[in-house]
Protein backbone atom coordinates (compact mmCIF):
# COMPACT_ATOMS: atom_id res chain seq x y z
CA UNK A 1 0.00 0.00 0.00
CA UNK A 2 2.54 2.43 0.65
CA UNK A 3 4.22 1.62 -2.80
CA UNK A 4 1.17 2.44 -4.81
CA UNK A 5 0.90 5.74 -2.68
CA UNK A 6 4.72 6.70 -3.44
CA UNK A 7 3.45 5.79 -7.31
CA UNK A 8 0.69 8.17 -7.09
CA UNK A 9 2.68 10.91 -5.49
CA UNK A 10 5.32 10.18 -8.18
CA UNK A 11 2.84 10.66 -10.90
CA UNK A 12 1.92 13.98 -9.83
CA UNK A 13 5.12 15.40 -9.47
CA UNK A 14 5.85 14.48 -13.47
CA UNK A 15 2.25 15.83 -14.02
CA UNK A 16 3.26 18.80 -12.17
CA UNK A 17 6.73 19.27 -13.97
CA UNK A 18 4.88 18.60 -17.19
CA UNK A 19 2.24 20.90 -16.70
CA UNK A 20 4.90 23.76 -15.93
CA UNK A 21 6.87 22.78 -18.71
CA UNK A 22 3.54 23.30 -20.98
CA UNK A 23 3.28 26.57 -19.34
CA UNK A 24 6.88 28.19 -19.93
CA UNK A 25 6.40 27.00 -23.70
CA UNK A 26 2.83 28.67 -24.05
CA UNK A 27 4.23 31.89 -22.22
CA UNK A 28 6.98 31.58 -24.38
CA UNK A 29 4.93 31.66 -27.64
CA UNK A 30 2.62 34.31 -26.18
CA UNK A 31 5.61 36.74 -26.25
CA UNK A 32 6.46 36.23 -29.48
CA UNK A 33 2.70 36.92 -30.81
CA UNK A 34 2.87 39.87 -28.76
CA UNK A 35 6.11 41.22 -29.92
CA UNK A 36 4.81 41.34 -33.52
CA UNK A 37 3.98 44.56 -34.03
CA UNK A 38 0.75 45.70 -34.94
CA UNK A 39 0.68 48.42 -37.89
CA UNK A 40 -2.58 50.18 -38.24
CA UNK A 41 -4.38 50.55 -41.28
CA UNK A 42 -2.95 54.45 -41.63
CA UNK A 43 0.32 53.68 -41.07
CA UNK A 44 0.82 51.19 -44.48
CA UNK A 45 3.08 51.83 -46.99
CA UNK A 46 1.49 52.45 -49.96
CA UNK A 47 3.14 51.61 -53.00
CA UNK A 48 1.55 52.19 -56.61
CA UNK A 49 3.78 49.74 -58.62
CA UNK A 50 0.85 46.87 -57.44
CA UNK A 51 -1.56 47.93 -59.32
CA UNK A 52 0.04 50.05 -62.38
CA UNK A 53 3.39 50.04 -64.59
CA UNK A 54 5.56 52.44 -63.47
CA UNK A 55 10.11 51.82 -64.57
CA UNK A 56 12.25 52.41 -61.37
CA UNK A 57 13.91 55.15 -63.10
CA UNK A 58 11.08 56.87 -64.56
CA UNK A 59 8.64 56.98 -61.89
CA UNK A 60 8.30 60.49 -61.18
CA UNK A 61 7.67 61.19 -64.83
CA UNK A 62 5.14 58.15 -65.23
CA UNK A 63 2.93 59.37 -62.46
CA UNK A 64 2.80 62.81 -63.97
CA UNK A 65 1.62 61.40 -67.01
CA UNK A 66 -0.59 58.86 -65.43
CA UNK A 67 -2.36 61.71 -63.49
CA UNK A 68 -2.91 64.12 -66.38
CA UNK A 69 -3.44 61.70 -68.94
CA UNK A 70 -6.03 58.93 -67.82
CA UNK A 71 -8.65 61.70 -66.67
CA UNK A 72 -7.85 63.30 -69.40
CA UNK A 73 -8.67 60.42 -72.38
CA UNK A 74 -11.45 58.63 -69.77
CA UNK A 75 -13.43 62.05 -69.67
CA UNK A 76 -13.18 62.36 -73.74
CA UNK A 77 -14.69 58.90 -73.52
CA UNK A 78 -17.46 59.99 -71.13
CA UNK A 79 -17.73 62.71 -72.96
CA UNK A 80 -18.77 61.04 -76.59
CA UNK A 81 -20.50 58.07 -74.49
CA UNK A 82 -22.74 60.37 -72.11
CA UNK A 83 -22.85 63.71 -73.33
CA UNK A 84 -22.45 63.30 -77.28
CA UNK A 85 -25.06 59.50 -77.27
CA UNK A 86 -21.77 57.87 -79.03
CA UNK A 87 -22.53 60.14 -82.06
CA UNK A 88 -19.96 61.48 -83.75
CA UNK A 89 -21.36 64.06 -85.21
CA UNK A 90 -22.05 65.44 -81.77
CA UNK A 91 -18.87 64.81 -80.03
CA UNK A 92 -17.21 67.38 -83.09
CA UNK A 93 -19.71 69.62 -81.40
CA UNK A 94 -18.29 69.77 -77.94
CA UNK A 95 -15.13 71.94 -77.10
CA UNK A 96 -12.70 69.28 -76.50
CA UNK A 97 -10.01 71.00 -76.27
CA UNK A 98 -11.19 72.55 -72.86
CA UNK A 99 -8.86 70.72 -71.51
CA UNK A 100 -9.32 71.28 -67.40
CA UNK A 101 -13.09 70.75 -68.24
CA UNK A 102 -12.57 67.75 -69.83
CA UNK A 103 -9.70 66.06 -66.76
CA UNK A 104 -11.99 67.63 -64.02
CA UNK A 105 -15.00 65.62 -65.12
CA UNK A 106 -13.26 62.48 -64.80
CA UNK A 107 -10.97 63.32 -62.12
CA UNK A 108 -13.61 63.93 -59.55
CA UNK A 109 -15.17 60.52 -60.62
CA UNK A 110 -12.01 59.09 -59.99
CA UNK A 111 -11.28 60.79 -56.77
CA UNK A 112 -15.03 59.06 -55.53
CA UNK A 113 -14.44 55.62 -56.65
CA UNK A 114 -11.25 55.64 -54.97
CA UNK A 115 -12.36 57.23 -52.04
CA UNK A 116 -14.90 54.03 -51.44
CA UNK A 117 -12.15 51.84 -52.66
CA UNK A 118 -9.87 53.02 -49.83
CA UNK A 119 -13.08 53.00 -47.45
CA UNK A 120 -13.81 49.46 -48.33
CA UNK A 121 -10.10 48.48 -47.57
CA UNK A 122 -10.16 50.17 -44.30
CA UNK A 123 -13.37 47.79 -43.52
CA UNK A 124 -11.87 44.43 -44.52
CA UNK A 125 -8.98 45.58 -42.68
CA UNK A 126 -7.39 43.03 -40.19
CA UNK A 127 -4.42 44.26 -37.52
CA UNK A 128 -3.03 41.31 -37.07
CA UNK A 129 -1.17 41.27 -40.67
CA UNK A 130 -3.29 38.78 -42.44
CA UNK A 131 -4.17 39.81 -46.18
CA UNK A 132 -7.34 41.82 -46.83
Amino acid sequence: MNESMEEDLRKKRDMLYYNQLVKAERKKSNKKKQKKQKVSFGAQKVDFRDFIYVPEEWAGLAYAIYTVLIPYVAGAIFLFLVIARGSYENFKLLDINAFPIVWLIVYEIVAVVMLIWILVLYLKYDEDGDEY
